[in-house]
């Protein structure tokens, strides 16, 4: 895929969704951050399931340690992982308080020094709460990215370093949600769309599907 390929196909992604958003619901950077630890192993529509009655009483940091781990992991039980997710957020919560005013951090190498929060996690943070052109390489944005020929890679950080050199920067902000959308949506693992996928026509997998159907 070359460079004018790749504008394109973004250029698609924003006549069709300018504004794309992530599917968790939040009011402030930390409970997009505690949302974010929660979503590991776990669908969002679960996620969003527990964060308004946890948020209720524990939106903020300060607020959570207050409620204790064993208050945390109750309301969080129906996750996958919730015992370790429970522990990961008290401790989080506590070095937010002792260590940064409260306040979630605004560099990645901060994110990633808090319990439960890795690459993707903080890229993600970064992105959604602070308007930082980052991407978030999951399972569907690596997907899509090796098959569209977008970023070809064995690991996700590998795949997320050739996105950010390829990708235009206009695209930057808003192109881990596209990736992700498509992802879900039409390019999915067992059986893509590729029929009614917008950007077929500058796909690698698009175009050697079409190769073979006028074979």
């Amino acid at each position: 895929m070359d460079d004018q390929q790749i504008i394109a196909l973004f250029t698609a992604f924003r006549e069709a969704n300018p504004t794309p958003r992530g599917a968790l619901r939040f009011q402030s950077p930390f409970q997009l951050l505690v949302a974010v630890v929660l979503s590991a192993q776990s669908t969002d529509v679960g996620v969003n399931r527990v964060t308004p009655p946890l948020f209720a009483e524990a939106g903020d940091p300060e607020a959570m340690l207050r409620m204790g781990e064993a208050w945390v992991r109750e309301r969080i039980r129906s996750l996958g992982l919730f015992n370790n997710k429970a522990r990961a957020l008290i401790a989080l919560s506590r070095i937010l308080v002792e260590c940064f005013q409260g306040r979630v951090p605004e560099t990645r190498a901060e994110l990633e020094s808090l319990p439960g929060v890795g690459r993707k996690s903080a890229n993600v943070v970064l992105n959604i709460a602070f308007g930082q052109p980052t991407l978030a390489v999951d399972t569907h944005v690596f997907r899509v990215a090796n098959r569209t020929g977008l970023a070809c890679g064995k690991t996700p950080e590998s795949v997320e370093k050739e996105l950010i050199r390829r990708i235009p920067a206009e695209f930057l902000l808003h192109a881990h949600h596209w990736l992700i959308l498509h992802g879900r949506h039409v390019c999915t693992a067992r059986r893509p769309a590729c029929d009614a996928c917008r950007i077929a026509r500058w796909c690698a997998m698009g175009r050697a599907r079409n190769e073979d159907a006028h074979r």
